[in-house]
């Protein structure tokens, strides 16, 4: 069964981020009514730091150059890998059942919000390969980083999760759509730029039908992976 993952990541509860991502999430689920959904708020709940025990696990990966998920519990022992495992493997259960991934967050100080490397820093471990899984970021940002604006070399949220996905996930197609200059609702040396906010919006939402218009006849699954499941205790 195709299955989708949507996280959310915005501090606010209202918040273009958020909205754009269930747009998304919504028109998925109309296209695919007996898919798996599963949601998680990183805001709302957020994802631990990892500990040495997480270190520890990804230390003894690559010694004994595991790196099928399935496989990585033989490495799940003593009090603080236990401890790390019972942390990680909820959340990559979680990844690994996803055939897509959507991630709608916002910019924060020219970057992902700390929950949001939170959750990669727990699901991410040495040589591991999601490939064929399809990953889709919608973001939010105060300003306008797009190439050609003055702050576009500050821009280290979208060049930052395609960058991770190529490197350490082997994804090099996301997608990525966002709507700009969010600062114009609330920031009055921005109100002459609300028009270009309301425009860069609207189109972010017609690229997000766009793209799930283009998936509307994609019901093919992918070979599932092995699901990584929990250390005995």
């Amino acid at each position: 069964m195709t299955h989708l993952l949507h996280l959310d990541a915005s501090a606010r509860t209202r918040s273009v981020s958020r909205a754009l991502g269930a747009r998304f999430a919504s028109r998925w689920r109309s296209i695919h009514p007996d898919a798996g959904y599963t949601y998680r708020d990183l805001a709302a709940h957020p994802v631990p730091l990892i500990s040495e025990g997480w270190t520890e696990i990804c230390d003894e990966l690559l010694r004994r150059g595991i790196t099928e998920p399935a496989r990585y519990p033989e490495v799940v022992h003593g009090p603080a890998r236990r401890a790390a495992w019972a942390v990680c493997a909820p959340l990559l259960d979680e990844l690994l059942a996803a055939h897509t991934v959507l991630i709608a967050t916002p910019m924060y100080n020219f970057g992902v919000p700390a929950s949001v490397k939170a959750w990669i820093d727990q699901v991410t471990f040495p040589r591991m390969s999601l490939a064929g899984t399809r990953f889709v970021v919608l973001a939010a940002r105060g300003g306008t980083y797009l190439p050609g604006t003055p702050r576009a070399e500050v821009e280290h949220q979208e060049s930052y999760l395609r960058h991770f996905f190529a490197g350490h996930f082997g994804v090099t197609d996301a997608a990525f759509i966002a709507a700009e200059l969010t600062n114009s609702l609330v920031d009055p040396t921005l109100d002459s730029r609300k028009a270009e906010h309301q425009r860069s919006y609207a189109h972010a939402l017609a690229q997000i039908d766009q793209l799930d218009e283009a998936h509307r006849l994609d019901h093919t699954e992918r070979p599932e992976t092995a699901i990584a499941g929990r250390a005995d205790r």
